[in-house]
């Protein structure tokens, strides 16, 4: 406890002209000062577990050694590492304004190269490390540390100062860390130990700590109703360097006056100079440029600084709305006392272009509304683009363009997954997204490597989309074709069986097992094949030989003769389609007692001698003699009830092709459902549920039009009719996967020239 005493005093000093801070940043510093106390009191608590993790680890003797002095000297320096922060801290607080920390004012980017040659190594690792600190906390609480620095300008408006001098800013804190660890006394292995165990366990727990700042401000009722951080051009040296990074890009408006063109204006392009002139004429000068009465100007360079500072924070989303980008650029277009600045004209018009183009793309039923929301965050990057190059208007290859045709189109048939489902072209788009706000600031190179990039993913996703939908195209054309060939069967059988009178056992042979042969046949050979006509002829004959019409003198004769031939060719056939065996002996047999069945009949029913309607090669001659009188009445009995059962089975023909046609349907939506190509994508409404699927295959042996999901998953299909029929009902909207950018600038120019007529 004897080192209690040297825990640092935050009050203020004011003798020396040294300036007297407010209350709220008195009571932020006291605060901050206990907060940040225990926080690094849990680091410390923390490390000597974390470092023997390490040293356990460790891949050489080197390396756990220089773990073992870290551990070591932590422990004996805890306290006054504590303290040499917090004093560090102290004076940021107390010569706000003044302090500059350590290693702001002397940062690898303000290092000229031959500095740098002459720095000690171990001086430059410890500045790097540093360094990558302060960019991962920047980073990590950009939002909270920007809220916290508008708070402090509220409270100091009198004084100038960067972001580097905040009193709690990233390189304050980090500076502190550089200061303390500079007393250590080791090797710079083990103080780069420390200094990445200070990245490893405060860099999340510093989110808490800014936090917890902007609540004790908000306590004191400084900006208390802020829920996300201004953006008024005070952000001292951040929006200096952004600036100055926009002046090599700065093509318009330069050095102009307020209201006024630029000497370059002229060389925008000519399709920006028409669109330009279409904006005056269809709308007057009633944009976001000069306005009469206001206060300042803002030339490229100025309006791109601000643009940096307002791309990447978190106010494009409204409750799942994006913000336009009108109320985007509200903050914006203010200069320091609330009112409006000026742009000059061709910026004015850029911004009005750009504007209109992504209300298009907002309000395009194209796109699912998620996706609107994330093209939609790239409203500022694509400004800031067309702002430093007018060609962007007029130039189709523009990678900017590219790259927002690409996201669109990869888009239209997107559809929302469930919650536990990954969805990669989801996340591979919002990469895109956050890749541009974060990085992007003139360098329009960043755009083609990110286009690349998702056009590479897409040729993949293409590709296993392709061989999914071919494997269903495959499987629906043989489904097709298995179709065709059941129904060649089963209208054969139909004609083959009508009127005839045949035992169960032998009519379940022909529609189940006979029926797979013949669709065999069809299958490999088709209908016009001799082996289709042969067993066509088989099957004449096996039915005759089972219901032998009308009955002869010479029937029993030819069945003797006939029937050997037909029971072995049917054997064969059935083990030609390798039917089970047992089942195949089992139907010979059924098929032998019909036989036996028959001849029992012809014995008890002697006929008369007839030749009509006897199957191929079948002779007429019976060995029984002529018949008598009962054989020939029993012959028109016979074919008295042939002639009634087929004058049913005809009236049973047209009662199935009766008086009751469907609905015709116009010849237009007949068209469209022929014009219907494979690839387009429509928009399917059932049980108002709507489902985003393209036509993948028009299967023309079954005139089927099959349409999958974008995973490739087959979700309906439909005939040439119920197609047309779900068009004209509304059931089916087609979707437009043109180029969004070009269908967008089409709506511009149409739009303008209407309003010039009017």
């Amino acid at each position: 406890m004897a080192q209690d005493s040297k825990v640092v005093s935050f009050a203020a000093r004011t003798s020396g002209g040294r300036f007297a801070l407010p209350n709220g940043l008195v009571r932020l510093r006291d605060a901050s000062g206990q907060s940040l106390k225990s926080v690094l009191a849990g680091f410390f608590d923390n490390s000597d577990d974390a470092l023997f993790e390490l040293a356990d680890k460790a891949g050489s003797n080197e390396d756990r050694t220089a773990y073992f002095d870290a551990m070591r000297e932590l422990r004996l320096r805890r306290k006054l590492m504590t303290v040499s922060i917090l004093q560090y801290i102290s004076r940021a607080f107390n010569d706000i304004g003044k302090f500059h920390p350590d290693n702001a004012s002397a940062t690898l980017d303000a290092v000229d190269q031959d500095s740098l040659s002459l720095l000690d190594h171990s001086e430059l690792e410890q500045r790097v490390a540093i360094e990558n600190l302060v960019s991962k906390l920047r980073n990590r609480h950009a939002t909270a540390i920007r809220m916290l620095n508008a708070r402090v300008h509220h409270l100091v408006p009198s004084v100038r100062l960067s972001d580097s001098q905040m009193p709690l800013s990233p390189e304050v804190i980090c500076g502190g860390l550089a200061e303390a660890c500079s007393d250590l006394e080791i090797d710079i292995r083990a103080k780069l130990v420390v200094l990445k165990l200070f990245d490893r366990l405060l860099a999340d727990t510093l989110g808490d700590f800014y936090q917890q700042a902007n609540r004790t401000l908000i306590a004191e009722g400084v900006l208390p109703d802020m829920k996300r951080p201004p953006v008024d051009g005070r952000q001292g040296s951040s929006s200096s360097k952004s600036a100055g990074a926009t002046q090599p890009v700065r093509t318009a408006n330069e050095n102009s006056a307020p209201g006024g063109g630029s000497s370059s204006a002229g060389q925008s392009g000519g399709t920006f100079s028409e669109l330009s002139a279409l904006l005056h004429q269809g709308r007057g000068n009633d944009g976001v440029g000069a306005n009469a009465g206001v206060d300042g100007f803002l030339d490229t360079g100025a309006l791109m600084a601000r643009l940096n500072d307002v791309q990447s924070l978190p106010g494009h989303w409204d409750q799942g709305r994006v913000v336009s980008l009108t109320e985007q650029l509200q903050p914006v277009l203010k200069i320091n006392n609330g009112r409006a600045s000026n742009v000059g004209q061709v910026d004015s018009d850029v911004i009005n272009l750009v504007s209109m183009l992504f209300d298009f793309i907002l309000e395009d039923r194209q796109l699912h509304p998620v996706m609107k929301a994330l093209i939609g965050r790239l409203q500022i990057p694509v400004l800031k683009v067309a702002l430093s190059d007018k060609n962007f208007f007029n130039r189709g290859g523009h990678p900017v363009r590219k790259l927002l045709n690409e996201l669109a189109m990869s888009a239209i048939g997107w559809t929302e997954k469930q919650n536990s489902q990954r969805d990669p072209l989801r996340e591979k788009i919002e990469s895109v997204v956050d890749r541009v706000l974060n990085d992007f600031t003139d360098n329009v190179d960043l755009f083609g490597e990110l286009l690349a990039d998702f056009s590479h993913f897409m040729d993949l996703d293409r590709r296993r989309r392709e061989l999914v939908e071919q494997r269903l195209r495959d499987a629906e054309e043989g489904r097709a074709k298995q179709e065709q060939a059941a129904q060649a069967a089963r209208q054969m059988l139909d004609e083959m069986t009508a009127g005839r009178e045949l035992p169960d056992s032998v009519n379940n042979l022909m529609r189940e097992a006979w029926s797979k042969y013949l669709q065999w046949k069809v299958l490999r050979d088709g209908e016009g094949s001799e082996s289709w006509a042969s067993a066509v002829d088989l099957t004449r004959k096996l039915v005759w030989s089972v219901d032998p019409r009308p009955v002869t003198e010479e029937t029993r004769t030819e069945l003797l003769r006939s029937i050997p031939s037909i029971v072995d060719n049917l054997r064969h056939a059935l083990q030609e389609i390798s039917w089970d065996p047992f089942a195949t002996d089992a139907a010979i047999r059924d098929l032998e007692l019909a036989h036996v069945d028959v001849f029992q009949r012809l014995v008890t029913s002697r006929v008369a001698p007839s030749i009509d309607s006897c199957p191929d090669d079948v002779p007429s001659v019976d060995d029984h003699g002529p018949a008598d009188v009962g054989d020939v009445e029993s012959v028109n009995d016979l074919r008295e009830t042939e002639s009634a059962e087929r004058r049913e089975a005809t009236e049973e023909v047209a009662v199935g092709t009766g008086d009751a046609p469907e609905p015709a349907i116009e010849q237009a939506w007949l068209d469209r459902a022929d014009n219907l190509r494979v690839g387009s994508w429509i928009e399917l409404t059932r049980d108002a549920t709507k489902t985003r699927c393209k036509l993948a295959a028009f299967i023309k042996a079954t005139g089927k039009y099959i349409f999958v999901n974008r995973s490739g998953a087959k979700v309906a299909e439909y005939h040439r009719d119920s197609l047309a029929q779900a068009m004209a009902g509304d059931e089916i909207t087609m979707l437009d996967d043109g180029l969004i950018f070009d269908r967008a600038l089409e709506s511009i120019i149409d739009n303008l020239r209407s309003s010039r007529k009017d």
